[in-house]
């Protein structure tokens, strides 16, 4: 059997698509062992690809984005949509049935600066129609960072992928008010990446027809079912957290059985960066994207 690596940026159950193609046996199914890693905190998964410790890693179609400003071509290519939505979450300290982004105005906000969190979150404030310098925005840190913040009082708001906002609830520390993906709509956010060497590989084939059967397996099941499979990836959250949180991701439709990245889907989050003061020439979907092979 061979073994394929797999390198994350980030790891969260937002990425249920790519860890349940390992963890739900659909890789080895093809013949391939799955080996996953994580890029230590600051670096791109992308690095691994390049230094050939990784054949796929999860990355996002920005990335691309910095290699194109530059005038170079993009050292990956990113072949399959893993989340065609924003997948964060806003959590208030108290519970808000009635909640809208106007009530943003005048607090105090812990926001994820990451490059592509952050411009996601002043383009969803900007179709809500608020303008995020109504807003007290503030930088808490890394993930951990931020909610060991927030549980100690700081902010209104907390700004979260999940599962760490349903584990807010869970605890009784706070409450989410709204889903950045419901705010934004359908976008190209994160994606699987490779070289474009491997692409063309008999083992890119075999782990496309693995990836696509997981699809559509998170897609037919109940979310219990998904957390049961995923949970020795979450030994610090509860399965019933955990199980909440996919439902919630399920429910938002950020995991639809097709795999290509669509134009339509990039050219929004083109729009996304473009808000954010970023542009690019030409056609940045042919330089950046690529079809998923097999």
């Amino acid at each position: 059997m061979a073994r394929i690596n797999i390198q994350f940026t980030r790891f969260s159950a937002f990425y249920t698509p790519l860890i349940a193609t390992a963890a739900g046996g659909f890789l080895v199914d093809e013949g391939l062992e799955p080996e996953l890693s994580f890029a230590p905190p600051g670096v791109s998964a992308i690095d691994a690809l390049l230094d050939g410790t990784a054949h796929v890693v999860q990355s996002a179609p920005s990335q691309g984005l910095g290699s194109l400003e530059k005038g170079e071509e993009s050292a990956a290519v990113h072949f399959a949509q893993i989340n065609e939505k924003d997948g964060f979450f806003l959590t208030a300290r108290q519970p808000d049935p009635d909640f809208s982004w106007a009530k943003l105005a005048g607090s105090r906000v812990l926001v994820d600066h990451g490059g592509q969190p952050m411009a996601m979150f002043r383009y969803a404030c900007l179709k809500q129609g608020i303008e995020p310098g109504a807003i007290g925005i503030e930088d808490a840190g890394n993930g951990g960072e931020m909610d060991a913040a927030f549980r100690a009082g700081r902010g209104d708001y907390i700004h979260q992928q999940g599962p760490a906002p349903q584990q807010l609830e869970h605890d009784g520390v706070g409450h989410v008010v709204a889903a950045l993906g419901e705010a934004i709509g359908p976008c190209a956010f994160s994606s699987l990446a490779t070289t474009r060497d491997w692409l063309g590989s008999d083992m890119a084939a075999a782990f496309m027809r693995a990836y696509r059967k997981a699809r559509k397996w998170i897609n037919t099941v109940p979310a219990a079912e998904i957390a049961r499979v995923e949970k020795s990836h979450f030994p610090d959250i509860d399965e019933a957290v955990l199980t909440r949180t996919i439902k919630a991701y399920q429910k938002l439709g950020c995991w639809s059985e097709h795999v290509e990245i669509t134009r339509e889907a990039f050219q929004v989050t083109l729009d996304v960066f473009a808000n954010a003061g970023r542009r690019v020439e030409g056609d940045a979907y042919a330089k950046i994207v690529a079809a998923p092979p097999g």
